[in-house]
């Protein structure tokens, strides 16, 4: 069975929801989810006062392919720049299952 990795990235909803399609379209991604918030850390944008509009990014994939995907991650969302974001990596999963 292949085991799988979720990859995750804090980023500015704009950034993430221009890089969403093509992260999703990644070899080895099997999965994509977007959440939207508001955040009053690690942005330099605030659109609400004190606070900026983020998103998370869970991405699940094939953990023989994490590396390729987390640096196309890092890419695709500008993460070179400062105060973008961050991209991380949470754990291993030996399967996952949907209710599709």
């Amino acid at each position: 069975m292949t085991k799988y990795c979720e990859l995750g990235a804090l980023v500015e909803k704009s950034i993430c929801e221009k890089a969403y399609e093509k992260i999703y379209h990644l070899s080895g991604v099997e999965y994509v989810t977007l959440e939207a918030g508001r955040s009053s850390d690690l942005f330099s944008r605030r659109q609400f006062g004190e606070f900026g509009e983020a998103a998370i990014l869970t991405v699940i994939v094939e953990n023989k392919l994490k590396g390729d995907v987390l640096n196309e991650m890092y890419d695709l969302l500008g993460c070179d720049q400062a105060e973008v974001g961050v991209l991380f990596e949470e754990k291993v999963l030996e399967r996952f299952k949907t209710n599709f």
